[in-house]
């Protein structure tokens, strides 16, 4: 019974940190049109600051922790912003120059984090209670699950609530359904589209310092391995759809938990073997719409 409770929960605290790799993925693709490969740029540059910051003021305090959670949305708000005015601005409606430019920046970036930060992974240490254990059922739940369950649940409140209740978040809506008639009424359309990556960019900073947290490290692929999976939500979940994009994560990291545990480690093998099903079935994804 300890088992299943253990794999289990450890399964959803997984999908929680796929949530918030993908989340800012799922946001910009949905309400831009763009899907971004350099977004695991955003959250390796976002980890490796939160490292410095908690470095800085000492990484056995809460007060550090959560600056560094502060600094990596930040910087990451601030390199999406950078990146939607520079890079992809020009491209709007031109699909495969967006990939391009996208995949050059992410391939660019890892090369600039190893030139500056070595091609060795930094181990890193947090808050002492991070390392610990709560027990549930009999099962010893490592707690840095309830962080990332608790930061996903946050995050998507967050992200809903900015979209149906604030007047940004319904020009935004709007600027997607017809963008020609917002810009009549005035509003500039260009300004809250940059918004959009701001705060996926932010998104994707809070999940690089709490996957730096739970993989104990930080690299300049840390990004770039995390995306892969969220990808693979953000298909699966439905383009465009945070509630799909939530409940992918949960449905993979579950289902990678189980098949890592019960089936030899072939956790992998069997979420690409999910995404393959869900591609030839229901090519939309879980709540995706057809375009």
């Amino acid at each position: 019974m300890s088992t299943l409770v253990l794999t289990l929960i450890t399964g959803i605290g997984l999908g929680a940190l796929y949530f918030l790799v993908a989340s800012g993925l799922s946001l910009i693709y949905g309400l831009m049109h763009v899907l971004n490969f350099a977004h695991g740029a955003f959250l390796t540059l976002s980890a490796f600051i939160g490292w410095w910051v908690a470095q800085s003021l000492g990484t056995d305090s809460w007060g550090s922790f959560l600056l560094s959670v502060l600094a990596g949305a930040v910087v990451g708000a601030i390199f999406a912003t950078a990146t939607e005015l520079v890079l992809i601005r020009p491209l709007y409606e031109r699909h495969i120059e967006q990939v391009l430019v996208t995949v050059g920046l992410s391939f660019a970036a890892v090369a600039l984090f190893e030139g500056i930060w070595g091609t060795d992974a930094i181990h890193i240490a947090g808050p002492s209670w991070l390392k610990e254990t709560t027990e549930v059922l009999g099962a010893r739940i490592p707690n840095t699950y309830w962080v990332l369950m608790i930061a996903a649940i946050l995050v998507l409140a967050a992200l809903v609530i900015f979209l149906q209740k604030t007047r940004y978040g319904m020009i935004i809506r709007a600027g997607v359904e017809n963008r020609s008639m917002v810009t009549a009424l005035g509003i500039d359309v260009r300004r809250s589209f940059t918004l959009v990556f701001a705060i996926g960019g932010a998104a994707a900073g809070i999940g690089g310092v709490l996957a730096m947290h739970y993989s104990t490290f930080v690299s300049a692929h840390l990004g770039q391995t995390l995306l892969i999976f969220a990808f693979i939500v953000t298909v699966v979940g439905g383009l465009g759809s945070l509630t799909g994009a939530a409940i992918a994560s949960v449905l993979v990291a579950v289902l990678q938990q189980f098949a890592n545990f019960y089936l030899g480690g072939t956790g992998d093998f069997i979420v690409v073997i999910l995404l393959a099903v869900v591609l030839l079935v229901r090519p939309t994804g879980l709540l995706g719409r057809k375009a």
